[in-house]
């Protein structure tokens, strides 16, 4: 008999695993994107993988879906902050994993220093890009520099992805699970020592 998890956010990691098995897997996949990039906990990494490794020739295809489906979620979350954060945020900050009025807090402090290259951070990188998206909106952050930060990070993220599924197949979805974390934090660490750099030759 098999035991059912008692973790809810596992049972919803079970759940969206299991949607690449569904015939409207490519719709499943652009909705996934679109509400993790607001308020959903798990990434859709979790469900173009086995999307790509169940058709290769489509890897790209579902890569695309991805991108353009998530840039559209973050406007989501973008215009939650702008607009509504004030009467939604105690239910952000009670059912949405990661999201605390401490860390909320410290995140707006780096806005005031860094703007839009932490976007393209949270884009690429195991950091909740939904966090990121909202604290946009409620800080101001010009609409254009957003939209251009999140489209070139979460296309990098997920074309990365597909290509490494598509050319190794199984033994790279492997890899991926391991070691994703730790390479899209070293990527990041770069891009953020590429602003440090530019911030002290001016």
């Amino acid at each position: 008999m098999t035991v059912k998890s008692k973790n809810p956010l596992r049972r919803i990691y079970d759940w969206t695993l299991s949607l690449a098995e569904r015939k409207l897997s490519g719709l499943w996949l652009a909705l996934l994107s679109f509400a993790e990039a607001s308020f959903f906990p798990i990434p859709p990494d979790v469900l173009l993988i086995p999307l790509c490794l169940g058709s290769l020739r489509k890897a790209f295809t579902f890569a695309f879906i991805c991108s353009i489906a998530s840039v559209l979620g973050g406007l989501a979350g973008y215009a939650i902050g702008a607009f509504a954060w004030d009467g939604l945020s105690p239910w952000f900050f009670q059912y949405v994993p990661g999201f605390t009025e401490e860390k909320f807090a410290r995140i707006q402090e780096w806005y005031a220093e860094w703007g839009w290259p932490l976007v393209f951070l949270a884009g690429f990188s195991p950091i909740p890009y939904k966090i990121f998206t909202i604290a946009s909106g409620v800080m101001g952050m010009a609409l254009l520099p957003f939209i251009l930060a999140s489209a070139v990070s979460r296309s990098a993220r997920f074309f990365l992805v597909a290509a490494l599924v598509a050319k190794f197949g199984e033994p790279m979805k492997e890899k991926i699970d391991q070691h994703f974390n730790l390479l899209a934090m070293v990527f990041g660490l770069l891009v953020v020592g590429g602003f440090l750099a530019l911030k002290f030759l001016r």
